[in-house]
C-alpha cells in the first residue's frame, strides 16, 4: 500500500499543515511534476487547488524540478538544492530525484494557490475542540472565603505554639545559669 505524507503551506494562514494520503487518494497524485497544480478533492481539500513545490523518496533525496521523469540520478552540482557547500566553486556528483511523483516518493510539498471556503485545519479535521471550563459551574465566592479562613487559622495557631516554646527556652537558659 503507497503512503505520501503532504506538507500543505498555507499563506493565508501562516501555517503548514501535514497530512497522509494513501491508497487510490496518493496514486491519483502519480505523473504530476512539481511546478503543477492540482485539485484538493484529490486529498480531501474541497474548493482548494493546490501547487506541487517539492518533495522526497522514501531514502530521503530530494526532488528537483529541472531532472526530468521519476527516477534517481547521479548529477554533477553546485551550491542548490541538493548540496550546500561552505567553499565557493566546489561541484560533486550527487543523487537527485527527477521532478514527477512516482510510488518512491515518500514527501511531497505543496502549496495553497486556490482557498476554499473552509479552513484547511477544518477539513482535515485537525481542529481542536472547546473545552468547557469547570470554574463556571462552582460558586466562585465560597471557595475565597474558605482559602481565607484556612490562612487565618494556622497563623493563630503558630503564634500560640510558639509562646511556649520562647518561655521553655528561656526557663532552661535561667536553669543553666543557676548551676
Amino acid at each position: 500500500m503507497v503512503e505520501i505524507k503532504l506538507a500543505i503551506g498555507s499563506k493565508q494562514e501562516k501555517k503548514v499543515f501535514k497530512h497522509v494520503v494513501s491508497g487510490a487518494d496518493a496514486e491519483k497524485l502519480f505523473g504530476k511534476k512539481i511546478n503543477e497544480k492540482f485539485r484538493g478533492e484529490i486529498i480531501g481539500l474541497n474548493g482548494y487547488e493546490l501547487e506541487v513545490t517539492g518533495g522526497s523518496d522514501t531514502s530521503g533525496f530530494p526532488m528537483r524540478k529541472d531532472i526530468d521523469g521519476p527516477g534517481r540520478k547521479k548529477v554533477v552540482v553546485t551550491r542548490s538544492l541538493g548540496f550546500n557547500s561552505k567553499i565557493k566553486g566546489q561541484r560533486k556528483r550527487r543523487s537527485i530525484r527527477g521532478n514527477t511523483i512516482s510510488d518512491q516518493t515518500a514527501q511531497i510539498n505543496c502549496k495553497v494557490v486556490k482557498a476554499g471556503k473552509d479552513t484547511i485545519a477544518k477539513l482535515l479535521g485537525l481542529e481542536a475542540k472547546p473545552v468547557e471550563e469547570k470554574k463556571e459551574e462552582k460558586p466562585a465566592a465560597p471557595v475565597e472565603e474558605a482559602k481565607e479562613e484556612a490562612t487565618e487559622e494556622p497563623a493563630n495557631e503558630e503564634k500560640v505554639e510558639e509562646a511556649p516554646k520562647e518561655d521553655k527556652k528561656e526557663e532552661k537558659s535561667e536553669e543553666e545559669k543557676a548551676e
